[in-house]
Formats: C-alpha cells, structure tokens, sequence
C-alpha cells in the first residue's frame, strides 16, 4: 500500500491548500440534485455506520465525474495510461506533475490494496483516487495531495462518518435538506481546519520510479 499520511498546518503544496480548498468548496456548492445524488456524487459511502456494507464500488466513474468538476476549462481530468506498465513511468510522473500543477485533478488507478486506505472493505480488483497536487516535506520527499472518495478507508474516516450519519445512510439522507448534505460533504472533504482536509484528503508518498503492482483482477 502506497503510504499514507494526513496534513499538516506547516504542509507547503502546489497548488496551494488554500487553492484545493477552494476548489473543491467551490465544486460541491454547485453540485445540483436532491441530498442522496450530491452525497453519491462526491462520496462512495457505507450503507450503514457500521460498514456492513459500501453502497456502490462504481470509483473510477466517481473519479471522471469528480475530476472533471475540478479541473479548469473542458472540465477533464487527467487520465495517465496504466502506472502498473514500467514503460515511460517518468514520463508519466513527471505529466501528472505537470497536470496538478496547472489545476487539473489526475485519475489514478491501481490495485486497491495499494492506492486504497488501510481499512478499506475494497480488497480486490482496482480502486481510483485523484491527485490534486504535489509537495515536499522539509527532508525533500516527495508527496501527492489525494482524495480519495472511499468512506472504509480509514479509521479516522469511519469515525467521522460515525459521526455525522449515524445508523441506515439512506434512511437518515431523507431527512436532509442541501444545506445539511453540503455540510456532510464538505465534513469529509474539507474537514473544519482552513491549514488541512478532512480525513477523505491524504498525502501520498508514491514512489515514482516504479511500476504500481498489477491489477490481478478488473471487476470493479
């Protein structure tokens, strides 16, 4: 598993948190639909707070639709060929790089077992995350900026999720108007600090030389 970490107040990232922030506050506000669509739309959710079950494992159409809606003009993300082929992996890194920081959100695709969290209930097949930018630690390694929809994916996430819908997810959905499922959304995303991210945000210290594993199965 790819390793993982969350923000810091002292983290230094291109773009800019602040800009991601916004970006992403900007991106739920204009998420139209009823409360269950804009949830679904940004989060891939349990069915219940105590995870007997996730909703959907549609991640990769999730991954389009969120990128899209943060990154600039046509509104695409940047979709790499496969990062499980070693040929051009520099040249792959080094356009995600690029990609990131002109403000596009990059697709990445591995196995889930290495781009998911270490709680996910996704253990086989593929899952996809976004990258949304890149920085560097004081000591020079390198991270990316993720987000990863996945609500399994850690305990920190659980917890929150715990938190905020308590019980049957869709049972609790019905009583919410937009503002309420605005706030859901951006608790997970945004988290309640102006320096960080809520818990679905993480760093990601990809070893860029490399080949991700490959996906043993594509049933996703």
């Amino acid at each position: 598993m790819i390793e993982q970490a969350y923000v810091q107040a002292v983290d230094r990232t291109t773009p800019t948190i602040q800009d991601v922030r916004d970006r992403i506050s900007q991106g739920v506000d204009a998420t139209a639909g009823p409360a269950l669509d804009r949830l679904r739309f940004w989060l891939q959710m349990p069915t219940d707070s105590e995870f007997r079950k996730m909703m959907d494992n549609d991640c990769l159409v999730r991954a389009k639709r969120v990128g899209g809606s943060l990154s600039p003009g046509t509104g695409k993300p940047h979709i790499p060929s496969s990062l499980s082929s070693r040929i051009n992996i520099e040249g792959k890194w080094a356009a995600i790089d690029e990609a990131v920081k002109t403000n596009h959100a990059v697709v990445i695709k591995g196995p889930a077992e290495h781009v998911g969290g270490s709680e996910s209930m996704f253990r086989s097949s593929f899952h996809v995350i976004l990258f949304l930018a890149v920085g560097q630690e004081h000591s020079g390694r390198r991270y990316y900026l993720g987000f990863d929809p996945d609500i399994s994916a850690t305990v920190e996430s659980r917890a929150e999720w715990g938190l905020l819908i308590p019980g049957d997810t869709k049972e609790k959905v019905r009583e919410f108007d937009d503002v309420r499922s605005v706030q859901v959304v951006k608790a997970m995303i945004l988290g309640d600090s102006q320096n960080g991210f809520g818990p679905l945000v993480r760093k990601y210290y990809v070893e860029t030389g490399k080949a991700f594993p490959s996906i043993s199965l594509d049933l996703a």
